[in-house]
């Protein structure tokens, strides 16, 4: 990926046109097709323009509205506080606290929430899976850029970890879209009817990750990538 005055370039071969994206951060992304001209980028982000402002200032204010008081952190609709602990290595939740390492907390902390996200999905999974009369062969837990959960053919569930981030309801919510997907895999009529009936406010919660989704972040003192 190569680095532009104000905006990052990648080229990948499987793009049919270029393509500009704003992070949460607002930097500013442009996706090139393989045989493209490195000048499509600064022409794409000078025509885009006013829709990155936008963007950024949506982010922004997405950003705000989810962030809570210095020193804490969201796990599914409850606000806990971060202790930082000389020694320690490890995160730990003690009730509302989060016990964490006081030189390490991004990483650490970033390997509780994946431990957390398997202990809090897999009964929600395992329930969802039991009332619709079906199953699954499988569960992951990741940290997509762009996705939030998946579905494989053959069974398997993949979830963000970045979802405990959000209010219990949203988590609940796309358990649930997934386990609709072991029935119907596309995205057809019949899929959202079926979700419909087993989620009936589901564009709702559908709405919220759409427009808080890009603002689920640790905070800025504990995002380091965990190893």
């Amino acid at each position: 990926m190569s680095r532009g005055d104000d905006y990052r370039v990648r080229r990948s071969p499987r793009a049919r046109r270029v393509r500009v994206t704003v992070d949460p951060d607002g930097g500013i992304v442009v996706t090139l097709p393989g045989r493209a001209p490195a000048r499509a980028a600064a022409e794409a982000v000078t025509e885009l323009a006013p829709w990155i402002e936008r963007r950024r200032r949506a982010l922004a204010g997405a950003a705000a509205a989810v962030a809570g008081p210095d020193g804490t952190v969201a796990y599914l609709g409850r606000t806990l506080t971060l202790v930082p602990e000389a020694g320690r290595t490890r995160a730990h939740r003690r009730g509302e606290l989060i016990l964490v390492p006081e030189d390490d907390g991004g990483a650490a902390l970033e390997r509780f929430y994946r431990r957390a996200a398997r202990a809090e999905i897999a009964p929600r999974l395992d329930a969802a899976v039991a009332r619709a009369g079906t199953r699954y062969t499988g569960l992951t837990i990741r940290a997509q850029r762009t996705r939030w959960a998946s579905c494989s053919a053959q069974g398997r569930m993949s979830f963000n970890w970045r979802l405990l981030l959000a209010p219990q309801e949203v988590l609940d919510y796309v358990v649930e879209h997934e386990v609709c997907h072991l029935d119907v895999m596309d995205h057809s009529p019949r899929f959202w009817a079926l979700l419909e009936s087993r989620v009936p406010d589901w564009r709702r919660h559908a709405a919220w990750l759409r427009r808080y989704g890009p603002a689920l972040r640790l905070p800025d003192t504990a995002r380091r990538r965990a190893a």
